[in-house]
């Protein structure tokens, strides 16, 4: 059978009975109806034909093929490391915790919760600051995120350090990203201390990147004598072993979470991580996991603070982060709590041992190092680089050469002693063993990780049952469809998603040489082939490795392309009210001004409104975002002409991506106005969500945008102490291919489907979409709908008027959904008061029968209230959601009973989730803020709750 009939959710009969609701003969009669034909391709992408799973897999191996893996001891913020067998196949590879999406409904939640709260405390304990976020995107663009932190904070600052110590792809993304918002970079050698003032901080390698320790205190504390803060980038393994920079006064420590447990993957996905001080708690970019209550008045774990949606916030937010790195940071605190204080510190030291032997051992053969201090990596100088590489690479290792006479050797876990051996004697050195190399007065002397998470799972039973606990509590795709709106939540192929593991893709360091990486390449080159096709852009790059990253790629190329024009005045961004939130957060990053345009009442863009921006702000505009289609759920009509007035005033015409799973095979970007797009593979491409991450966003150019297109973070014309040359792109992640991992995922789809296959995709996105809005009119009624009352791939059900005269708000109704077993839809976006709702072309007609009964069951519920049988206070929609608990307790005030609490519609008898907690008290989380793992004491359930406390 082929792949694309796995893929799709209804079979022939069911989408006979699909079309006849809709009211359409074929699904091409309905797309030709909703698509305007002003926008449409006159044929189909020119894609391979399509393979069958077998046939794709064999391919990818082809590819893995092509690549050597070397054992790896480049370092440079990556190291090899061991991924325990139990994590790889009970999280990473299992689709309870793969297919799960970002926590934003914390009742059905509460299995990845606790595990980023795990990271959280982890990454607390470790650096010795008192709060951290459940993850970044990547080290460097955390390095970018902890500049605008700083700048955020220290408001008389413009001035940044940056030391020269840091990996140069931390220094080069940093630096690229601080002048785009107009911040002044140094780069020093921060051991030679501090000068000038006007400072707002400094970004401070601990340790660095040739391997060296340098105590930071006293340059901290000069950093703060000036009003400014303080950065310290450092390697989580490191500190078992070395001081907590927070003890010594750091504001801020970032770094990569990747060698705990996640593989190389050519550059990403990895969980960077932010930790700060209590002062800045409030102003952290990224997500930040808390403990709440529920009504039972139980522990209950949610989203806090602004960084349940900060973009929402739109253009007065201070990060743009959608989608982070949750998968991989799960993985990497499964990683502590399995091996525990203990554990990591044996680790630690092992490598720590290595690297010192080899370091003794070279010293000995009387060869220099350029540093007596030093954690996993000893760069060894005054030798020849190239011939020694060229020597170790024959050999099977891959070593860092440092110009033409240094050579930096680093250890990770999978390091051995006959390792040491080899390296030691292409240095023409014999092993001799070492004491440490650690500085006495920065030896850790408070051992972390002593929360009781991190004492007490440690054999592979235990673990196996943790995590499956801890997924059984979650609702992800592999028990229901997410109907979430504009995050597309579809399948996501096994046979896509198992190539990814394979250590000829996993086990390669991105910095790895050429003639070891042909088979990523040529996947990567013919992929982004296949993205060009598709858009009808000239060029991609894959380098952002999330959706807004993509956005800040593409707004910085278009900023960079008017100022190499001359047209340094073009500085304002039109954004349609019907856009992406993450447009206008990416926007202000790219110091771009903000102008929102009008909607239409039908939810197309107001052309009028947008005639009168035009006309007001005329030079000065850089261009414009579209979403297309629309959040709105709806295609706009006019879109080529809103293009065509934008370029009329100079300006650029930005195409959000995001929902390209409504029109992939139909109409291209490139071909109807668009200027640039970014993409989301973790929507329309099938790359898994992750409970918020990985995720990778695709930039695509038209020809006279190449030239602006990401650059290398590692290439040759890099420089970070000076701003890039007029005409360049500048880096926007690590390395210069991403989140390179997973790329394999979204190659096999679209391998598997084909030119038709990925038109069928649509489609059937729109076929669902149209059957939801007309299965449910008569109970909610449809927002905006487009051509012939037609939506687009998701449509947006108005609660507004019932709310008016029940009081039962659309969080109710999200609330509600979970008793009969759904994940809800978007809440409130992009219009307070709704609920936008996104089947995807995977959701079988059963499935969507079974949401659409739900829906109006819900709706009957709310018709009691209506009609006076029961308050609002009083009704079962308002005490939603219900725990098994509640349900078999001997104490039941309610006036309902509780088999309508809890089974609702006779199908939930044989099939039924409860959750684990009941509604979570949002505020209560808020006034009460507490982000680490609360003690055991907390979970115990014998004493009586207080009901709806």
């Amino acid at each position: 059978m082929a792949f694309l009939s796995r893929h799709l959710g209804p079979n022939a009969p069911e989408r006979a009975s699909m079309l006849e609701a809709v009211g359409y003969a074929s699904v091409e009669d309905l797309v030709n109806a909703a698509i305007p034909q002003g926008i449409r391709t006159a044929a189909l992408p020119q894609l391979p034909d399509a393979l069958s799973e077998e046939a794709a897999q064999d391919k990818l191996r082809e590819y893995a093929n092509h690549n050597v893996v070397l054992k790896s001891f480049y370092g440079q913020g990556f190291s090899d490391t061991l991924t325990p067998a139990v994590i790889r196949r009970g999280l990473l590879e299992d689709a309870g915790w793969y297919t799960a999406y970002t926590p934003y409904q914390p009742e059905i939640s509460q299995g990845r919760l606790e595990a980023l709260l795990n990271f959280q405390t982890m990454i607390e304990s470790l650096t010795g600051l008192p709060i951290a976020n459940a993850s970044l995107l990547d080290e460097a663009s955390a390095a970018a995120e902890a500049v605008g932190l700083m700048a955020r904070s220290v408001k008389k600052g413009r001035r940044v350090l940056l030391d020269s110590r840091l990996h140069p792809q931390v220094l080069n993304v940093a630096a690229a990203r601080a002048r785009a918002i107009d911040i002044e970079v140094e780069v020093i050698d921060i051991r030679a201390g501090i000068v000038g003032e006007d400072l707002l901080g400094a970004v401070i390698a601990y340790t660095g990147t040739e391997g060296d320790i340098f105590d930071p205190q006293s340059v901290i504390s000069d950093l703060h004598a000036r009003g400014a803060l303080a950065t310290v980038v450092t390697d989580p393994l490191s500190l078992l072993l070395l001081e907590a920079p927070g003890s010594f006064g750091a504001d801020v420590v970032i770094g990569s979470a990747q060698r705990f447990g996640v593989p190389l993957f050519f550059g990403g996905p990895h969980a960077a991580y932010m930790a700060v001080a209590d002062k800045l708690k409030r102003k952290m970019p990224g997500r930040l996991v808390g403990v709440s209550i529920d009504a039972a008045g139980r522990p209950a774990y949610r989203l806090a603070l602004q960084t349940r949606e900060q973009h929402i916030r739109r253009e007065r937010a201070t990060s743009n982060i959608c989608t982070a790195q949750a998968l991989l940071a799960n993985v990497a605190s499964m990683y502590a709590v399995y091996h525990g204080p203990q554990g990591l510190k044996k680790i630690a030291e092992r490598v720590h041992s290595l690297a010192s032997s080899f370091a003794a051992s070279v010293l000995d053969a009387g060869k220099d190092i350029v540093s007596d201090s030093f954690f996993d990596t000893v760069t060894v100088s005054g030798v020849d680089s190239a011939s020694i590489k060229a020597e170790l690479q024959d050999l099977g290792y891959l070593v860092r050469a440092i110009g033409p006479d240094k050579v930096s050797v680093s250890f990770g876990e999978s390091a051995s002693q006959a390792d040491l051996v080899v390296l030691a004697e292409v240095f023409g050195a014999e092993v001799i063993s070492a004491e440490s190399s650690i500085p006495e007065k920065l030896v850790r002397e408070q051992a972390p990780l002593q929360e009781d998470i991190f004492n007490r799972i440690h054999s592979e039973t235990q673990m196996m049952r943790y995590l499956r606990t801890l997924a059984d509590k979650d609702l992800a795709l592999d028990r229901t469809m997410i109907p979430l709106g504009s995050c597309t939540m579809k399948l996501n192929p096994t046979a896509a998603m198992e190539p990814i593991s394979w250590p000829e893709f996993a086990g390669i360091h991105p910095y790895a040489p050429e003639e070891t990486t042909a088979g990523w390449r040529e996947l990567i080159a013919e992929f982004e082939g296949w993205l060009a096709e598709i858009t009808g852009y000239a060029k991609i790059s894959i380098q952002p490795n999330a959706g807004s990253q993509g956005e800040l790629a593409g707004l910085l190329a278009i900023r960079r392309y008017h100022v190499a024009n001359g047209d340094t005045g073009r500085d304002v961004v039109l954004i349609p009210a019907s856009a992406h939130g993450t447009n206008a957060a990416s926007a202000t990053l790219a110091n771009l001004r903000v102008v929102v345009v009008a909607t239409a009442d039908d939810g197309s863009i107001d052309v009028s409104d947008l005639d009168a921006k035009i006309e007001k702000y005329g030079e000065h505009i850089a261009g414009i975002m579209i979403t297309y289609p629309s959040t709105h759920g709806v295609f706009d009509p006019e879109v080529r002409e809103v293009c065509d007035k934008v370029h009329a005033a100079g300006g650029q015409v930005y195409i959000d991506g995001a929902n390209m799973n409504a029109i992939t095979g139909w109409a291209r970007p490139g071909d109807f106005g668009g200027d640039v797009s970014h993409l989301n593979l973790h929507k329309t491409f099938t790359i898994p969500h992750g409970g918020g991450g990985p995720g990778v966003g695709p930039v695509g150019v038209a020809k006279h945008l190449i030239p602006f297109l990401p650059a290398d973070p590692n290439g040759p014309g890099v420089d970070p102490a000076a701003p890039a040359p007029v005409g360049t792109g500048v880096p926007i992640s690590s390395t210069k291919y991403g989140s390179a991992g997973v790329l394999p995922i979204s190659w096999a789809y679209l391998a598997m489907v084909g030119s038709a296959g990925a038109a069928d995709a649509s489609a059937h996105a729109i076929l669902g979409a149209n059957y939801i809005a007309t299965s449910l009119q008569e109970s909610f009624p449809v927002l905006y709908t487009g051509n012939k009352g037609l939506v687009a791939h998701e449509c947006i059900l108005d609660l507004r008027e019932l709310t008016e005269v029940s009081g039962v708000t659309a969080a109710d109704v999200a609330k509600r959904l979970i008793d009969y077993g759904f994940h809800a839809p978007t809440l409130a976006f992009p219009v307070a008061g709704t609920l936008m709702v996104e089947p995807t072309e995977s959701e079988d007609l059963g499935e969507l029968d079974r949401f659409i009964a739900a829906m109006r069951q819900i709706r009957a519920e709310i018709q009691e209230i209506i009609e006076g049988k029961v308050s609002y206070e009083d009704s079962v929609i308002h005490h939603a959601p219900f725990t098994a608990e509640s349900l078999v307790s001997d104490t039941w005030d309610y006036g309902f009973g509780r088999e309508k609490a809890a089974y609702p519609v006779p199908a939930l008898r044989q099939n039924k989730y409860f959750p684990p907690v009941r509604r979570v008290d949002e505020a209560y989380g808020d006034r009460n803020l507490v982000c680490s793992c609360p003690p055991p004491e907390a979970f115990d359930y014998s004493t009586d709750s207080t009901e709806e406390n």
